[in-house]
């Protein structure tokens, strides 16, 4: 079986740990660049239940064209933030799924795209 390990730092109590993911290629459903691939943890709960909150995501650097439904990491005012791509009445969104966090909602052209979401992990 074929696999991918990817690299990524954890911020534990000011402490930052190098970890490791490795996983099988057959969980990437979708075309990717492996040379574009890395991994992020998610803080926060505006994209439950499909990402939950501490969720490690493995996304993809070479992918930025706007896909109706995709998620994405975009970066807005200093951060980086995990969305779904909606087009509604003729405009492109990056919202979150979460119902309670409705009011995050940012216009294809207040952000810089910066990777399309691919698989996603959640410690249980």
């Amino acid at each position: 079986m074929s696999t991918i390990q990817l690299e990524y730092h954890e911020n534990d109590k000011g402490k930052v740990e190098k970890k490791f993911l490795e996983f099988s290629r057959t969980l990437l459903q979708e075309p990717y660049s492996v040379d574009s691939l890395f991994v992020i943890k998610v803080e926060g709960k505006s994209m439950e239940p499909k990402i939950n909150d501490q969720a490690l995501v493995i996304a993809d650097l070479s992918q930025k064209d706007f896909i109706h439904d995709a998620i994405y990491l975009v970066y807005y005012e200093d951060k980086m933030w995990i969305k779904q791509a909606k087009e509604l009445e003729g405009e492109k969104l990056f919202v979150s799924i979460n119902p309670l966090f409705k009011h995050l909602v940012y216009q294809r052209e207040e952000v810089r795209v910066i990777a399309k979401a691919l698989l996603t992990f959640t410690t249980l």
